[in-house]
């Protein structure tokens, strides 16, 4: 069997700047290492802190929207599998590649579920508590789900996510797979070379700004939780750092309240290792958080919300503190920041999450051998979903022509 995957992408590869990033690159390694050749192919626009993944032996290919150049594009191609980059892709891509590559496996990397980040972002806004009766009504949800269906598998990031898909929409586990960050598990010798809590200092703060919950998550830093902070620690800063932060980020620095704003940064683990607390007062959301499973792997504990913990470490006990009150967020900061014993007991929790949940090693193994049975028996599968057959033959159907009468127009 050809060993060849088209990855098909919202955004061009960037790691530095999200977990999005990270986890895209980590994907990628895994085919790699399973001798697949690999093309990365993408609507978007480069940017300067996209990779170059032709370093790493992946081809790359710009791709058009509504344009039948893909479909010359993927039968060149000719693909074993096919992997979409959040649902969006496989809205606009999954059609074209069910009519010309049938026998491809398609999977979708979900990231997170959009919908659970927009539902929960619309009640926040509004001022109301979340409740899971609202994704049934959601137009997003529905999309999503039913991208999901198509697919031959997809690829969910957060156990609480898994548990939604099951509980919620009552989706046949066969279509779906949990898979999170894949990390190298934390070895005594790389504990061994962890800045101790005397080697540290400040509190920090990072996120990609085109990401709303990483913004409201600063502006909550700013307004309520950081002056409480400072007021008992007066001689203490947040260092706030990531890509693409939005004019108002960038005038929130103010040094004189300890409160400074330091935009991107081409290495996230060797700053959040230098601070002695990730604070990431996380409102809404969906997914698990990059800067949580790094503050981790550097051994740098963390103060976050119960949405920024959701679905991150099981029933193990969080690396710091969960606490979605301000005020409550505030204490639990400056304990945590100025309790020696406290800190080092909370730091060495991420060791038992890091090994548990995100072994990389066992990950991969459970995950290539998944897609390879899923290879072999691509019929019996597909068989078994047809819900997922009648939504690929409507949707081909429905989008083939828009897409087409979008074409001509531009034309």
């Amino acid at each position: 069997m050809k060993k060849h995957i088209v990855i098909i992408g919202y955004v061009w590869v960037e790691p530095n700047s999200s977990a999005a990033g990270s986890r895209m690159l980590q994907l990628i390694e895994i085919f790699l290492k399973n001798k697949y050749s690999v093309t990365f192919a993408c609507p978007a626009q480069k940017t300067e802190r996209s990779i170059d993944l032709n370093e790493l032996g992946v081809k790359e290919e710009g791709i058009t929207l509504n344009s039948s150049s893909f479909d010359n594009f993927i039968k060149e191609e000719s693909p074993s599998i096919v992997m979409f980059d959040r649902f969006m892709m496989e809205e606009q891509f999954g059609w074209r590649v069910t009519e010309n590559c049938a026998k491809s496996l398609k999977i979708l990397d979900t990231e997170d579920l959009h919908c659970l980040r927009k539902v929960r972002h619309q009640a926040f806004k509004k001022q109301r508590e979340f409740e899971l009766s609202e994704l049934l009504s959601s137009d997003l949800a529905k999309r999503e789900i039913a991208s999901i269906l198509r697919c031959d598998v997809s690829l969910i990031i957060s156990e609480y996510e898994i548990k939604l898909l099951k509980e919620v929409f009552k989706i046949d586990e066969k279509l779906y797979i949990h898979l999170p960050f894949l990390l190298n598990k934390l070895e005594p010798n790389h504990v061994d070379h962890w800045l101790s809590y005397n080697n540290r200092v400040d509190f920090v703060f990072i996120g990609n700004y085109l990401h709303a919950p990483n913004v409201n998550a600063v502006v909550e830093l700013k307004k309520r939780i950081w002056p409480l902070i400072r007021k008992e620690l007066q001689n203490v800063q947040l260092h706030i750092y990531g890509a693409y932060p939005p004019d108002h980020i960038l005038q929130m620095n103010n040094a004189k309240e300890g409160f400074i704003v330091k935009g991107a940064v081409d290495n996230a683990l060797a700053v959040i290792e230098k601070a002695k607390v990730m604070l990431a007062p996380l409102m809404f959301g969906a997914g698990i958080k990059g800067k949580l499973t790094d503050a981790m792997l550097v051994g740098t504990p963390s103060v976050t919300t119960e949405i920024g913990a959701e679905g991150m470490r099981g029933h193990l006990p969080w690396n710091g503190f969960i606490e979605n009150d301000s005020a409550d967020f505030a204490i639990k900061s400056v304990k945590l920041y100025t309790d020696n014993q406290l800190w080092k007991e909370k730091q060495g929790n991420a060791i038992e999450i890091i090994n548990s949940i995100y072994d990389k090693e066992k990950l991969e193994i459970r995950f290539s051998e998944e897609i390879e049975n899923r290879l072999l028996h691509l019929d019996a599968y597909r068989n078994n979903n047809f819900i997922g057959s009648l939504l690929n033959f409507e949707t081909i159907r429905a989008t083939k022509y828009m897409s087409k009468w979008i074409e001509e127009k531009n034309k």
